[in-house]
């Protein structure tokens, strides 16, 4: 098992500015760095006090790699959605060779309406979106000149620089919360899945993870070489006392800007997001 730290920006102007936040990530990564932990990741979102100033994991994460020797860096995750795949291929390309190799992707469809409605996106094309952006990017990571001709992104002859530094590319993740088909995709292409229980509730994000399991041995895949990360709200302190009267704070805060960027689930329902409409309750 091993050990890291989730960078997820959920606070109020008042109680911290943006920039003293990236201050102190970059802090806690050099120290992390030198405690052995394995790995650091970052988010994608926008707009919120929820995720909102974090809107690109790849600068966050090149500034850390830039400043530690060992540690892992996480894209957990990029958008496939939001951005076209060859920006996408050759940043993340970028930060695997600034880390010299240290680089793991994580990939993510988001789940928050009004980033679609921003992009002017339909949530509809959400998965559709995701695989294909993923196969894109995974194409220019691997292929010498690529011509894609999907349904959202159209190119001819691309040769991505640079190449990535592992080859022949950095470990793939999948995050997923509540919705199987996502676990299944992962397992089916070979995947590692990122998990956040506390969204998908623990006892059926066991279920889904058994599933994703047996999909992967399924697969041809070798079993036992699937990997699971859960993101795990954690506190620490000399005594328990002291550790529930610190984490209260903070997490009302995470609970309070969590609500309102779901908020605009309230009465409303997609197929690709089975259950998410019971998000805000």
């Amino acid at each position: 098992m091993n050990f890291g730290i989730n960078f997820f920006p959920a606070f109020r102007p008042e109680q911290q500015t943006a920039a003293g936040y990236y201050d102190q990530c970059l802090r806690v990564s050099e120290r992390a760095d030198e405690l052995g932990y394995h790995s650091v990741k970052t988010v994608e979102h926008y707009f919120h006090d929820y995720g909102g100033c974090s809107t690109n994991p790849a600068v966050l994460l090149a500034a850390i790699a830039a400043r530690t020797k060992r540690i892992r860096p996480i894209t957990g995750a990029v958008i496939p959605a939001f951005n076209h795949p060859i920006k996408v291929a050759g940043e993340l390309a970028m930060l695997d060779n600034i880390s010299n190799g240290r680089l793991d992707v994580g990939f993510g469809r988001a789940f928050i309406p009004e980033e679609y409605a921003a992009y002017g996106l339909d949530m509809d094309d959400s998965r559709a979106r995701f695989e294909e952006g993923i196969e894109a990017v995974v194409r220019l990571w691997t292929e010498d000149r690529v011509t894609h001709k999907g349904r959202f992104w159209q190119f001819e002859e691309v040769h991505s620089m640079p190449r990535p530094k592992q080859q022949p590319h950095p470990p793939i993740w999948i995050a997923t919360v509540s919705t199987e088909a996502t676990f299944v995709y992962a397992a089916q292409h070979g995947y590692h899945v990122m998990v956040v229980p506390f969204a998908g509730g623990l006892e059926r994000v066991g279920g889904f993870i058994k599933t994703y399991r047996q999909v992967w041995a399924e697969s041809g895949h070798t079993p036992g070489q699937e990997q699971v990360q859960l993101a795990l709200h954690a506190y620490l302190a000399d005594t328990h006392d002291e550790a529930i009267k610190g984490f209260g704070p903070p997490m009302r805060t995470y609970l309070e800007v969590f609500s309102e960027a779901v908020s605009s689930w309230q009465g409303r329902q997609e197929a690709n997001y089975a259950g998410y409409d019971r998000l805000v309750e």
